[in-house]
């Protein structure tokens, strides 16, 4: 029967189906973190359990930790915290950690790939719920609550319910000036932040197709915001010539065998979908979100729209936006001035989002009315752009270059907001106080469009800026 690999990868990994019609699904991958481990391992000690598979888990520090001043102990005492209680759980448990001190160390979704971990066919599961980032390789990635940590590190299972597969069909070609980010952006804003619920969705199409791996992983990163409970792109010989010599995947014979089954687990070509939505690349323009959801987007080019422009079930949030954001039905999105320009998070952090920005910010002056900075998604995307200069350009445009880490995406750390400042950000959340302050303000756009605002001082159009 022709499949989709959504359905493939399920089934390989099918343990059981339980009374409760779930399914007692294995987890090839576990990674962990410093925010959402502490209380799992508490859970773990107070049963008395062991890690089932520690060989499978692995652990990096990133959402606290500060990305200018590093020195330990950190000035905020819970950050500390964290940090002691996840350097105590891994050690007794024997789960490597990738502290400060290694070269491993960055965001969790951004190490798992480049280290060669994510792999073509997995389930993986992180106590974070941008974990679909990892579908970019053609696995099925989770994110998953405290509780669920807890479960994984005791038995490598987790009881989940079955999804729907919705296809997504992206049509011609991106012209210049857009990107992976207006893509999910836009495939947002037509199926609505709940259109995915219940919803694995596949991302393919000739634009899709086009893309590296650091673009998917951007797309597949936002499948969250969409509702969908996971992500993923079909492997191919991007895939795999992404994966091939990383330090975790197969070598040699073993990753030509590796790539035969890789491919025998992209979807059928006949496979069957629940559902199939094309949007056509070629009508995509640079796209901001204007409200607190991040299906409130629009093209740079047009105005905030009106109630009577939007679906009646959009018109009770799109009214606490207008209100919250202090904007005006019939605006223009461009022209709004911003406060801070941060590029980074684990959307938009890694070295193909830098090389874009800095080309855009290259030999240009972040305006004096904004804080820019550009944050690094690991220590090997930093020590990258520092071999090409890349952060030579930024800091003579006057940009602040940071240590890798989170930083301003939830503000977990000492990257923050303050009062009513908008910022011009390339994160995945516009939710009202996500960026430390509870009345903070949070454009969503793309790095080249973040690196635009930082040196116009307001939303601008990124493509007058690029040749």
């Amino acid at each position: 029967m022709s499949q989709s690999l959504f359905h493939k990868v399920w089934d390989a990994h099918a343990v059981r189906q339980l009374p409760s019609g779930q399914t007692q699904l294995f987890i090839g991958l576990h990674l962990i973190h410093e925010v959402t481990s502490p209380q799992a391992f508490q859970m773990m000690r107070e049963r008395g359990l062991k890690v089932a598979y520690a060989d499978r888990t692995f652990a990096t520090v990133d959402h606290i930790v500060p990305t200018d001043i590093r020195t330990r102990p950190f000035m905020d005492t819970m950050a500390e915290e964290m940090m002691e209680a996840l350097e105590e759980n891994t050690s007794a448990f024997d789960i490597p950690l990738f502290d400060l001190n290694d070269d491993r160390q960055g965001i969790v979704h951004v190490i798992g790939p480049e280290l060669g971990l994510t792999q073509p066919g997995m389930t993986i599961a992180c106590g974070d719920s941008h974990t679909s980032t990892h579908g970019a390789f053609g696995a099925i990635a989770f994110g998953i609550g405290t509780s669920q940590v807890r479960d994984v590190l005791a038995t490598q299972c987790l009881a989940m319910d079955p999804l729907k597969v919705r296809r997504i069909v992206v049509t011609g070609t991106l012209s210049r000036g857009v990107y992976a980010k207006d893509v999910i952006l836009n495939i947002i804003r037509r199926l609505g932040v709940k259109g995915g619920v219940g919803y694995a969705y596949e991302y393919g199409g000739p634009v899709v197709e086009a893309m590296g791996m650091e673009e998917r992983m951007s797309i597949c990163n936002m499948s969250i915001e969409g509702g969908a409970r996971a992500g993923y792109v079909n492997p191919d010989r991007t895939t795999f010539d992404y994966l091939k010599d990383r330090p975790y995947a197969p070598a040699g014979d073993a990753f030509n065998r590796a790539v035969a089954w890789w491919n025998s687990m992209a979807s059928d070509d006949n496979a069957d979908y629940d559902e199939v939505f094309e949007l056509d690349g070629s009508e995509l323009q640079p796209t901001v979100t204007w409200g607190i959801t991040p299906g409130q987007g629009i093209y740079v080019t047009e105005k905030v729209p009106g109630l009577k422009d939007l679906p009646e079930d959009q018109r009770d949030v799109a009214s606490e936006a207008y209100d919250y954001m202090d904007v005006k039905p019939g605006t223009p999105i461009a022209g709004t001035p911003i406060d801070v320009a941060f590029v980074g998070s684990c959307t938009n952090s890694r070295i193909s989002d830098l090389r874009e920005a800095a080309r855009i910010a290259k030999g240009k002056t972040v305006s004096p009315r904004t804080k820019a900075l550009v944050v690094p998604g690991s220590q090997a995307v930093c020590k990258a752009a520092e071999a090409e200069g890349l952060h030579e350009i930024f800091q003579a445009a006057g940009f602040e270059w940071r240590h890798a880490g989170c930083s301003m995406c939830l503000a977990m750390n000492p990257d923050k907001l303050q009062g009513r400042q908008v910022c011009a950000s390339s994160s995945n959340r516009n939710f009202k106080g996500r960026q430390g302050s509870p009345t903070g303000r949070t454009l969503l756009m793309s790095p080249a469009m973040v690196t635009a605002a930082a040196i116009a001082g307001e939303v601008v159009d990124v493509r007058t800026l690029v040749n």
